[in-house]
């Protein structure tokens, strides 16, 4: 290799490494004004109109290269539906979680989902798993403890919500990882949208509430950081491995912090720091831990959300 193709390289990593930072701010205002929205809103009436934008966006992005009927052809359809039915499950959860509890909280505990999906490809899917990588799972469901403080007086049950949610997006992790030996992602992203979108079809009319012109416009707003965040996750693959990507997802802690202080006043008190700050450590571990031993890395579009 020449040492301007090394630079070449270099630069694109470099370039994909902004655009997944950027990518996490847009998914924390995104959270953020779902935050708002859920206080008057019900939760299917939101996540239907962000589903109906992103399965517009996964369409045109599945169509780009291949056939709409190819597109959608998979050859384990079941899974891919299921996947799909988990991933909706884990957005309405997300979005009850995020009415009670601060983004830094919220995001403090979903940065467990690596470690869970960690001891998931162990048990589930036979994945060779060292005693380092079983110590950092362990070490962060400790930090996950420290953020709980379950018999401290302090413990709060809405917070078992975003846990679920957590477990939640790991099993769909699990499943994506199944479903892309044989299917691609564009399939995966595929699926996922419009298995959603005709569920909340079904089932959104019934909690429907008549938005204002400024919910309206939030709404609007919720649907474009979707697809935009989107697209810098697609663009960053394309100009850089997702495993050098994946790291960075973990920026996420950082904007919820700044946003939620920002836009609510929110700031995450001593023991959320402290243990929210033992699951990345252990979640970043993990991460390098299957570089070195070259396991494949679940790629970073999969890992977000419409």
């Amino acid at each position: 290799m020449t040492a301007n193709t090394s630079n070449a390289q270099s630069d694109t990593t470099h370039k994909g490494i902004l655009l997944i930072v950027f990518a996490m701010f847009v998914f924390a205002c995104q959270d953020a004004v779902t935050k708002h929205l859920a206080q008057t809103y019900a939760t299917p009436q939101i996540i239907w109109i962000r589903y109906v934008f992103f399965a517009i966006f996964a369409t045109v992005v599945a169509g780009w290269h291949v056939p709409i009927k190819q597109a959608v052809k998979s050859t384990r359809p079941v899974l891919q539906i299921l996947r799909s039915l988990i991933i909706l499950v884990e957005i309405g959860t997300f979005v009850v979680a995020v009415r009670v509890l601060s983004l830094v909280e919220i995001h403090s505990i979903m940065a467990s989902f690596p470690l869970i999906v960690t001891a998931m490809s162990a048990i589930f899917l036979k994945e060779a798993v060292g005693i380092r990588r079983w110590a950092a799972v362990l070490i962060g469901f400790v930090g996950i403890l420290v953020i709980l403080r379950p018999g401290l007086g302090v413990f709060r049950v809405e917070a078992l919500i975003a846990l679920a949610t957590a477990f939640l997006f790991a099993s769909y992790q699990v499943l994506t990882k199944v479903a892309g030996r044989t299917d691609k992602s564009s399939t995966s992203m595929l699926y996922m949208a419009v298995v959603g979108a005709a569920v909340l079809t079904a089932i959104g009319p019934f909690y429907w509430i008549e938005p204002t012109p400024e919910a309206w416009l939030l709404l609007g707003i919720l649907s474009v950081t979707g697809v935009v965040g989107h697209s810098c996750l697609i663009y960053a693959l394309s100009l850089a491995p997702a495993s050098s990507l994946q790291p960075f997802n973990y920026t996420m802690l950082v904007w919820a912090t700044i946003v939620g202080y920002l836009v609510f006043d929110n700031l995450p008190d001593l023991w959320t720091i402290v243990g929210g700050a033992i699951v990345v450590a252990s979640g970043l571990y993990t991460i390098y831990r299957e570089r070195r031993r070259a396991v494949p890395v679940p790629p970073a579009v999969a890992q977000v959300k419409p």
